[in-house]
């Protein structure tokens, strides 16, 4: 028997089907994002229309019935209220007809537990940096067993930031992998740098790289405000990784799709003997299979059903993890 998991938080509408933890398919359709960025109501028109078409190809491409899904998972938060909306109201209807339990899923721990799953990481120092949030967790017993958050943005994510420098640089698409794309072979100019104990704030950095564009090379801007900031969150994340003593280092999240963050965070994790794994790109940005995987294991560790809900702030450390 099989599991459905639908994500809907922002740009990304996906499905993906899971099976005793194998990955059976992962569907999407994603939302161009262009210069007026990402407006909400047009962001849910859109997977309105395409809601259907990605679960249908879902639980095609898994080779299963609709007969066979025993649940469904769909994000709760934290996201886009309209854009939530859909994904919930699509899981809500799914498991209403075919009678079967439904969760609503923490999209954070979505983003850990299909990496921890993929490595067979036990107790990993998570860093996970998306586009909405950026924040560093482990796993604390008490007062119940959650993600203990050790360090986070003060202000938005790095994703966010990167985001929004490509949008005021012309880059299109106005990604952060575009800004990496551009970043290649630039020059180092000083950037402010903040960094709080094991927190850390993003739009000083990125108001001064706008300013910077005013007078100077665009390459080296972008190579210097993504060296900055990953830097940022390394000292941070290496700084927890020494406090909590932990052996495993995951990093996770739309984010994590970048090979210099991975170079960096892995460098980390060598020079202390830690192990480091990130998930393969499909998995790090946003996705269905995710969802479905933290709904089976809430499945199978009897986990007690929550009421139907959205929770646009929805934040990780107060999901109970009961596997």
């Amino acid at each position: 028997m099989a599991v459905l998991g639908i994500e809907s938080s922002a740009h990304t509408f996906g499905a993906g089907v899971v099976e005793r933890g194998g990955i059976l398919s992962n569907s999407k359709i994603m939302y161009k994002i262009r210069s007026e960025g990402m407006v909400p109501m047009k962001v849910a028109d859109f997977h309105v229309r395409n809601a259907r078409k990605v679960i249908e190809d879902a639980i095609s491409k898994a080779g299963i019935d609709s007969g066979d899904i025993e649940a469904v998972g769909y994000t709760k938060g934290p996201g886009l209220g309209p854009c939530l909306r859909i994904g919930q109201i699509s899981a809500k209807t799914i498991a209403r007809r075919l009678g079967v339990p439904l969760f609503p899923v923490n999209h954070c721990i979505g983003h850990i537990e299909i990496t921890r799953q993929s490595f067979g990481m036990e107790d990993p120092l998570v860093l996970y940096v998306s586009g909405g949030n950026s924040q560093i967790l482990a796993l604390d017993e008490h007062p119940f067993r959650h993600f203990k958050v050790y360090g986070e943005t003060l202000d938005i994510g790095i994703g966010n930031m990167l985001d929004n420098f490509a949008r005021a640089a012309g880059l299109v698409p106005a990604w952060g992998s575009k800004v990496a794309e551009v970043a290649g072979g630039g020059g180092y100019l000083q950037m402010p740098y903040t960094v709080k104990g094991m927190d850390f704030a993003f739009t000083g950095i990125l108001t001064h790289a706008i300013k910077m564009l005013e007078t100077a090379n665009l390459k080296d801007v972008a190579y210097s405000l993504q060296e900055t900031a990953f830097g940022m969150v390394c000292e941070a994340t290496e700084r927890a990784l020494m406090l909590s003593g932990k052996a495993e280092l995951l990093a996770c999240g739309g984010v994590a799709q970048s090979s210099r963050l991975k170079e960096m965070l892995g460098i980390i994790a060598e020079s202390h003997g830690a192990r480091f794994a990130a998930a393969p790109n499909e998995f790090n940005a946003d996705n269905g299979a995710m969802i479905a995987v933290v709904a089976e294991k809430a499945l199978r560790s009897g986990s007690r059903q929550e009421p139907p809900i959205i929770n646009q702030k929805s934040r990780p450390d107060t999901v109970r993890i009961t596997w």
